[in-house]
């Protein structure tokens, strides 16, 4: 293995490690790749990361051996990297409180890319100036197709679900989420922790009557097979949904990509929706951010 590099990103001096080291076997993506993926991808992606806290899927040994999530902040992590304490009452970890790391800029994120950090997961939710959690502002359907069900089936329960939403007033956007399925995200705004996933829970169930033979909003899972589950309880606040544009720790180095409607509409094989790293920097290439509608400011309240 090479050895380590002192390199400066933006005025932060980094240490890098292992830049040799193979993280994806099958496709030979290096160390080294992530992190220049990363780097690439920081102006489209940061924005989407800014005051959320984040939990990582780590995998030093690559994604053929098994990785660990990791809420709490390395202590050798560099002073510099911005940090939030979250009250994690429950924790597996026995501990009352975590300290989250916030990526908000590219040194933040070359430095997470070097821990092997290759999954970025976020909460809907943000921390104010002073720490604390503010109330959900994004609202997110997670589309898990059961077995023989794909990626295709999910799409057309997206357009079913972007309809009715649509009625509500709110614009919803669809990504893959780098594995099996896909998600939809919708700026809002309220003033409750629960109205969210009520919201979506109620949207799921309805949908499960219309559609029965497609659609699934329990979370049994004696009742997914042939059929997309909508799992509306990624609106709690205590869950996180990996962020547009992160990796996923799959055989190749596929990435959680927004995409459009007219793709969601096309879609007839997994393929077409199948994207890896240097497919999405030639996206952004092409679309810019698709998920920048998020950005543009406080989303519509939801319904009663």
């Amino acid at each position: 293995m090479a050895g380590e590099v002192l390199v400066e990103v933006e005025g932060r001096r980094l240490r890098l490690s292992n830049l040799d080291k193979v993280l994806y076997p099958e496709d030979g993506f290096t160390k080294a790749d992530v992190i220049d993926y990363y780097s690439r991808v920081a102006p489209v992606l940061t924005p989407h990361l800014v005051d959320r806290p984040v939990t990582f899927r780590r995998f030093p040994d690559g994604v053929a051996a098994p990785g660990f999530f990791e809420k709490n902040t390395s202590r050798h992590a560099p002073e510099w990297i911005r940090t939030v304490t979250i009250e994690t009452p429950g924790s597996t970890t026995g501990a009352e409180t975590l300290d989250f790391a916030l990526l908000c800029d590219l040194p933040s994120l070359v430095w997470a890319a070097n821990q092997a950090g290759l999954e970025l997961h976020v909460p809907q939710w943000t921390v104010g100036p002073r720490g604390g959690k503010q109330s959900p502002d994004r609202l997110v359907f997670d589309l898990d197709p059961g077995p023989p069900a794909t990626i295709v089936e999910c799409c057309e329960v997206a357009q079913h679900l972007r309809e009715t939403l649509t009625e509500d007033g709110i614009e919803v956007l669809a990504k893959t989420s780098g594995s099996k399925g896909m998600q939809l995200y919708a700026a809002v705004t309220t003033t409750s922790d629960t109205k969210t996933s009520d919201y979506a829970k109620s949207l799921a169930e309805r949908l499960e009557k219309t559609l029965p033979t497609l659609v699934v909003s329990r979370m049994a899972k004696n009742l997914r097979p042939h059929k997309v589950f909508i799992d509306w309880s990624q609106n709690n606040p205590k869950k996180t949904t990996v962020a547009p544009y992160s990796l996923r720790a799959r055989p190749h180095p596929t990435v959680s990509t927004p995409i459009t409607w007219d793709e969601v509409a096309a879609c007839r094989t997994p393929q077409d929706l199948t994207f890896t790293a240097d497919d999405v920097l030639d996206r952004i290439t092409t679309h810019g951010d698709l998920f920048a509608p998020l950005l543009a400011g406080k989303g519509p309240k939801l319904p009663r």
